[in-house]
C-alpha cells in the first residue's frame, strides 16, 4: 500500500506539473553599475546553474516560468528573481554586512542576525540534507557549539536529553526546552526532512523570555513553509547499510579461555573451581582433555557425553557475538513533499516512512518511523491570516530481552557466554549457556513492543495593522501522546542431558501491558510593534500571554501464567500473580512575557526581556516568580570614527546580557506529603490488606531553583564577509538547587527532606569560525564553506550540604567530574619489594589469603605514613588519592567543509571531544575481562599483556579475578593513574558527495532537479583510548543499556553505535 500510495502521488505530480524550458540572459552588476563577474546564477532548489563573464553577463536555461533565479556573489547580499515570462532579468546587488538580511528565530517572533544582543546560534536543514540518521536529535550532535548531546548508546530510538552549556543544576536537573514550532515537543518523533531551522537559545537574555522552562536553555525547531507559486512535489528515497562502529574483539578459542579462567580463578578465588558460572562445569580432568584435543591437530567434537553422568560436556570455540549481530543491516527512507499556493492560500503536505532492520540475527530489533504532516494558511483578509498545521507521528520498535538473567544480552554474555560453550546440543535443543544468552534470542518469543504515537494540532491567527507594523497574533495547540508497551516473557527450555528438558523464566512467564497517555495543551497571545522612527530610531515591542497544561495517565497490567508461548492476550493467563499499576499527574503554568528592542543608527542596541511566570508544582505562596533579563550591543564599525576598510573589516560587534531564569523542574506533588497505600503480602483473615507508609517530609519555602548568566560576546566580519567569527564568555550561577538536607537523627523517623540547599557556578566559552568563498576553475565557479565550533565549560560547587566535605558526596569547591583515584608506581618486583613498600592491607585486598606478590599493583605513599589508603575519607585528609582526572566532556568541536562546483557537491563533518577521562567501572567487561568475574570474557588485548616474571612490563598485572570489584576493594577498583583512560575522540560524523543531473536529462521526465548521492555516517574515528583497546567506543562508554538494565550493570554493556553508506536519490516536480 506504501509502494502504491508513492507512485499514485507520483502519478499526480508528473499529471500537474509541467514545465516549459526557458532561455534566460541578464547582467549582474552592483550599486554603482559595474559588473560583477564571476556572480554565480542558478535555479532555486538545485545546482543548475551559471557564472557570469568578464562583462557580468549570463545566459541559462531554466525548467520553465515557475522557476525562481538566485543571483549570489561573494559579499554582497543574495536576491532572487522569479523568471515567469521574462527572457531578460537583470540584477543589481548590493554589498553584505555580515548578513544584514539574515534572520534569526527566538521567542515568539524574529530578529535580524545583525541587531542581536544575546547569545543566539542557528542552522538550517542543509546540516541535515543527505544524512541517514532515523531521528532529528542523531542528526544535531555536533552541529552547534555547546549543544551537547550524548547519545549513550545506537538504538534507532535513542533520544537523549539535550544540554546547552554544560552542568546547569545538581538538584532537581532537567534539560534544555525543545520547542517544535513554538511548542514544546519531542524532537526525535520529527521527521528531519521538515525541518526549516535550528535556533538554540543560550543565555539568559534570550531564553528568559521562556520563564520557568528555560533555565537550561531553550532549542527551538521551526518546520518547513509552504512554498509560495505553483505546485510544487519533491521526492526523495534512500537506501542504507549499516553496522557496528566496534564489535568486541574477546577470545574465541574455548581451550586458552577456560585455561585462562582457571589461572584467574585460582588467584582471585583461592581454590580450583567446579563450575564456569552456572551454566558449565570445569575440573582438571575436563581442562587436560581439552588440552589434549587441542594439541591432538585433530578435528574434534565440541560436545560429548559424560560416560559417568550422562550429561552433555561442551568443548566449543564460540563467538557469541558473531551469533548475536548480522554482518549488517539495511535502511531505507521515503519521503515526499508536496507544497504550493494559490491566491489566498498556500499549502504544504509531507510524509515520511523510514525503517531500519534490527542489528540482531534472531529477534530482531525493527524499528519503523511514520510522519505526516499538513500545513497550511488563508488569508481571510488582507490584515488577517489563519494557520494550521497538523502533525502525527509513529514510531515501533521491538525490543528483545534475556528471561534467565534480567539485564540487558551484552552482559548475560559476559555471565554466561562462555566461549568454551555452544549455541545447541547435538539433538537440536539449546545449551544451557545459551538459554541464558543468544539461545533465548533465537527461540524468539520474548521482547519488548513499543509503540509511541504523537498527534498534534496548532491553529494560529494572525493579523497586520498599521502597514505591518502591529501585529496580534493567537494560537492554540492540542498534543495527545500515547506511549504503549507490551513485554512478554515465557520459559525458554533447555537441555543439559539427552532426554532431559529443563525451562528458565519459570519465575516470570507472563505479559504486561503498559499504556501511558499524556494530554497537552498550550495557547499563547502576543502583540508586536514594530517602528523605525527618522531612519534612525527602531523599536520593537511584545507583550504575550502564555498558558500550558499537562495530564498523564497511565494503566499497567501484568499477570502470570502464560498457557502456550504464542499467546498475545492477558485472558490467556492463568497465573496468581496479578499486578496493576497506575499514575497520574496534572501541572499547569502560565505566563506573561514582554520584550523590548531598541536600536539606535545601527550602533547602539538594547534588549529587554521579562517574564512573570507561576507553576502549580509549587506551594501557593511560591507559584510566581520573575524572571528578567538585559542586553547591549555595540556595533563599532558603524561609528563615524571607524575608518577601517571595509573589506579588511566590515562589521565590528560587543555584547553583554545579564538575567534570570526560573527551574520549574520538579515533580508536580513535592510541595506536598502525600501517603503511599500498598497491599500487604501477608495474609490476614483470609485477605491481604492494605496499608499506608508514612509520607516524605518535606522543608518549608520550597521554591525556584534560579539560573543567573552574564555573557560577553564579540562578532566580527572579514575580508568582504568572508571570513566571521561569533564568540561568546560566560558566567552562570545556580542558586537554591533542589538537594538532600543535612543528615537527620536516627529518632527522626524519616529521611532527611530535600530542599533549596545547594549553589554552582558554571564558567565556560564558546566560538564559531565561518570562511566562505569563491574561486574559478576549469572555467566554472567552486564554491566552497569552512565551519568549525569549539566550546568548553567547567562547574564548581559553591554552596552544599557536606560541612566535613566528605568525598562520597558533593562538596563546596568541588569541580564537576573529579576523580579521585591513587598514584601507580608499577608492579611489585618480588618479595623484598612487597615488604619494604608502604602496606597495602588492609584498605586492599591483592588475594584470598590477603598476601601481596610480585606482580600486583603498586601504589605510591603520598602522605609518607607508611601505609595507602583513604585517610579519613575527606578533602582534608584523602589518604593517598588525589585528583587524577575528570570525566566531564571538556573542548567539544566540529568542524564542516562543503563544496559545490559544475553540479558536483560535496561535504564532510568531523565531530569530538578534546579531553575526557574514564576509569572503567568494576563491571567493565570490555575493559577489564577476567580481572572482574573470572568467567568474564578476555579481550583480545589481555593477551600477552598481563604480568609475569618473564613479562615484567606488561600493561597489566598478573592474571586474578575480582581484582577489579568494588565488593572486596581490589587494587583495579579503584581509580588509580595507570589505568585512567582518555576517551577524547575525533569521528567523520558524516561525508557526501552527489551530483545534480543536467537539464537536459530532467526535462526529458518534465523535473526541474534531479540529484543523486552517496553519504557516509560514522565511518572513521581515532581517540588515545585505541593506543590500549581499539574494540571500546569512547562514545559508547557511559553506563549499560537504559531499557534493559537501567544503565547500572556496567560501562560497555549496550547496543553498539552504527555506521552505515547510503544511496540517496531527490526529484522536483
Amino acid at each position: 500500500m506504501k509502494k502504491l500510495f508513492l507512485m499514485l502521488l507520483l502519478f499526480f505530480a508528473f499529471t500537474v506539473v509541467h514545465a516549459q524550458r526557458i532561455t534566460v540572459t541578464g547582467t549582474v552588476s552592483d550599486q554603482q553599475g559595474a559588473p560583477l563577474p564571476g556572480a554565480t546564477v542558478q535555479v532555486k532548489g538545485t545546482n543548475f546553474g551559471t557564472i557570469t563573464d568578464s562583462n557580468g553577463n549570463y545566459s541559462l536555461e531554466v525548467p520553465g516560468s515557475n522557476s525562481i533565479l538566485v543571483f549570489s556573489f561573494v559579499g554582497y547580499v543574495q536576491r532572487e528573481a522569479q523568471v515567469l515570462n521574462q527572457t531578460v532579468i537583470n540584477t543589481t546587488l548590493r554589498e553584505e554586512l555580515l548578513g544584514l538580511e539574515e534572520v534569526v528565530v527566538v521567542g515568539y517572533s524574529t530578529q535580524k542576525k545583525l541587531n542581536l544582543t544575546a547569545a543566539v546560534d542557528q542552522v538550517t536543514n542543509e546540516a541535515l540534507e543527505n544524512r541517514s540518521v532515523p531521528n532529528l536529535t542523531q542528526g544535531l550532535q555536533g552541529v552547534l557549539p555547546n549543544l551537547n548531546i550524548n547519545l549513550l548508546d545506537g538504538r534507532p530510538n535513542q533520544a537523549p536529553s539535550y544540554n546547552i552549556r554544560g552542568i546547569t543544576s545538581i538538584g532537581q536537573g532537567g534539560s534544555a526546552l525543545i520547542l517544535i514550532d513554538g511548542v514544546e515537543g519531542d524532537p526525535s518523533m520529527l521527521n528531519p526532512n521538515d525541518i526549516a531551522s535550528v535556533s538554540v537559545l543560550k543565555d539568559a537574555a534570550s531564553a528568559s523570555i521562556y520563564g520557568a522552562r528555560g533555565a537550561f536553555g531553550v532549542v527551538m525547531i521551526t518546520t518547513r513553509n509552504p512554498e509560495k507559486g505553483k505546485t510544487m512535489v519533491n521526492y526523495t528515497s534512500n537506501l542504507s547499510t549499516k553496522k557496528p562502529i566496534h564489535l568486541p574483539e574477546f577470545v574465541t578459542d574455548g581451550y586458552t579461555w577456560v585455561s585462562m579462567f582457571v589461572a584467574a580463578f585460582l588467584n582471585g578465588d583461592g581454590s580450583f573451581p567446579q563450575n564456569i558460572n552456572k551454566t558449565q562445569k570445569v575440573s582438571q580432568a575436563y581442562l587436560d582433555a581439552f588440552k589434549a584435543k587441542v594439541e591432538s591437530g585433530q578435528p574434534y567434537d565440541e560436545v560429548e557425553i559424560d560416560p559417568v553422568t550422562g550429561e552433555y560436556v561442551y568443548y566449543g570455540n564460540t563467538d557469541w557475538y558473531d551469533l548475536l549481530y548480522k554482518k549488517s543491516t539495511l535502511a531505507t527512507e521515503n519521503n515526499l513533499t508536496i507544497t504550493g499556493s494559490g491566491e489566498r492560500t498556500s499549502y504544504l503536505i509531507s510524509g515520511r516512512y523510514m525503517s531500519q532492520n534490527g542489528l540482531f540475527r534472531y529477534n530482531t530489533d525493527d524499528y519503523n518511523m511514520k510522519n505526516v504532516r499538513a500545513k497550511g494558511s488563508i488569508q481571510v483578509f488582507p490584515w488577517m491570516e489563519i494557520t494550521n498545521n497538523t502533525d502525527y507521528s509513529e514510531m515501533a520498535y521491538h525490543i528483545p530481552m534475556n528471561v534467565g538473567e534480567g539485564s540487558g544480552i551484552w552482559r548475560n554474555i559476559g555471565d554466561e557466554g562462555h566461549p568454551s560453550s555452544v549455541m545447541f546440543n547435538p539433538d537440536g535443543t539449546l545449551s544451557m549457556s545459551s538459554v541464558y544468552t543468544v539461545g533465548d534470542y533465537w527461540y524468539g518469543k520474548n521482547g519488548i513492543d513499543t509503540k509511541r504515537r504523537i498527534l498534534k494540532n496548532t491553529v494560529g491567527i494572525g493579523t497586520t495593522f498599521l502597514n505591518d507594523k502591529l501585529r496580534i497574533k493567537g494560537d492554540f495547540t492540542f498534543q495527545n501522546t500515547d506511549n504503549n508497551q507490551f513485554r512478554k516473557r515465557v520459559q525458554i527450555p533447555y537441555s543439559n542431558k539427552p532426554g532431559s528438558v529443563a525451562y528458565v523464566g519459570t519465575k516470570t512467564n507472563d505479559l504486561t501491558f503498559d499504556n501511558r497517555i499524556t494530554q497537552y495543551i498550550a495557547t499563547n497571545i502576543y502583540t508586536e510593534y514594530e517602528n523605525t522612527i527618522r531612519d534612525a530610531h527602531y523599536l520593537k515591542f511584545l507583550i504575550g500571554y502564555n498558558y500550558e497544561q499537562s495530564t498523564y495517565n497511565r494503566l499497567s497490567v501484568q499477570r502470570n501464567g502464560i498457557i502456550y508461548d504464542d499467546a498475545n492476550d492477558i485472558n490467556l493467563t492463568l497465573g496468581q500473580a496479578i499486578t496493576t499499576t497506575g499514575g497520574y499527574e496534572k501541572w499547569l503554568i502560565l505566563g506573561g512575557f514582554s520584550r523590548l528592542n531598541y536600536v539606535f543608527r545601527d550602533r547602539y542596541l538594547i534588549e529587554i526581556n521579562a517574564r512573570y511566570d507561576g507553576s502549580s508544582k509549587f506551594p501557593e505562596n511560591q507559584r510566581f516568580a520573575f524572571f528578567p533579563s538585559v542586553s547591549g550591543g555595540w556595533r563599532i564599525s558603524k561609528e563615524p570614527f571607524f575608518s577601517v576598510n571595509p573589506k579588511i573589516l566590515n562589521d565590528l560587534k560587543v555584547r553583554a546580557s545579564y538575567g534570570s531564569l526560573g527551574n520549574g523542574n520538579i515533580g508536580s506533588y513535592v510541595y506536598l506529603e502525600p501517603f503511599s497505600i500498598s497491599q500487604s503480602s501477608m495474609v490476614l483473615n483470609g485477605v491481604r490488606p492494605q496499608y499506608t507508609s508514612r509520607p516524605s517530609v518535606i522543608p518549608d519555602g520550597l521554591t525556584w531553583e534560579t539560573s543567573t548568566t552574564l555573557d560577553f560576546g564579540l562578532d566580527f566580519a572579514m575580508l568582504s564577509d568572508r571570513l566571521r567569527f561569533v564568540g561568546d564568555y560566560y558566567i552562570r550561577n545556580t542558586t537554591d538547587m533542589f538537594t538532600i538536607g543535612l543528615t537527620l537523627p536516627a529518632v527522626f523517623g524519616a529521611t532527611s527532606p530535600k530542599g533549596n540547599y545547594a549553589d554552582l557556578q558554571t564558567k565556560g566559552w564558546e566560538m564559531t569560525l565561518s570562511w566562505k568563498d569563491m574561486f574559478k576553475t576549469g572555467g566554472k565557479p567552486l564554491n566552497y564553506r569552512l565551519r568549525l565550533t569549539l566550546a568548553d565549560s567547567k562547574a564548581v560547587i559553591k554552596k552544599y550540604n557536606n560541612p566535613d566535605k566528605l568525598l562520597t558526596d558533593y562538596y563546596e569547591g568541588q569541580v564537576i567530574g573529579e576523580i579521585w583515584g591513587y598514584v601507580t608506581e608499577g608492579f611489585f618486583i618480588d618479595d623484598e619489594d612487597v615488604a619494604s613498600h608502604a602496606k597495602q592491607s588492609p584498605e586492599m585486598r591483592a588475594s584470598p589469603t590477603n598476601l601481596w606478590y610480585p606482580g600486583d599493583i603498586k601504589f605510591k605513599d603520598l602522605n609518607n605514613d607508611g601505609f595507602i589508603n583513604r585517610g579519613t575519607n575527606r578533602v582534608s585528609n584523602p589518604g593517598d588519592r588525589i585528583i587524577i582526572g575528570n570525566n566531564r566532556p571538556r573542548f567539544t568541536y566540529g568542524v564542516n567543509l562543503d563544496a559545490d562546483w559544475n553540479n558536483i557537491f560535496f561535504s564532510t563533518f568531523f565531530q569530538g571531544v578534546g579531553k575526557q577521562d574514564w576509569y572503567p567501572s568494576t563491571e567493565a567487561e570490555f575493559f577489564w575481562g577476567q580481572y572482574n568475574r573470572p568467567y568474564n570474557n578476555i579481550p583480545k588485548f589481555h593477551l600477552g599483556n598481563m604480568w609475569t616474571p618473564e613479562n615484567p612490563n606488561a600493561y597489566l598485572p598478573r592474571t586474578m579475578s575480582r581484582a577489579a570489584s568494588s565488593s572486596t576493594s581490589r587494587t583495579l577498583g579503584v581509580a588509580q593513574t595507570r589505568y585512567l583512560q582518555n576517551i577524547a575522540y575525533v569521528r567523520l560524523k558524516n561525508i557526501q558527495m552527489g551530483y545534480n543531473l543536467p537539464s537536459s536529462i530532467t526535462s526529458k521526465i518534465r523535473a526541474s532537479a534531479f540529484k543523486i548521492y552517496v553519504s557516509g555516517e560514522n565511518l572513521w574515528s581515532w581517540s588515545p583510548l585505541y593506543r590500549i583497546v581499539k574494540h571500546i567506543d569512547p562514545e559508547n562508554t557511559s553506563g549499560s543499556d537504559r531499557i534493559l538494565s537501567g544503565g547500572t550493570s556496567g560501562d560497555g554493556y549496550n547496543y553498539p553505535m552504527l555506521k552505515s553508506m547510503t544511496f540517496g536519490i531527490s526529484v522536483v516536480f
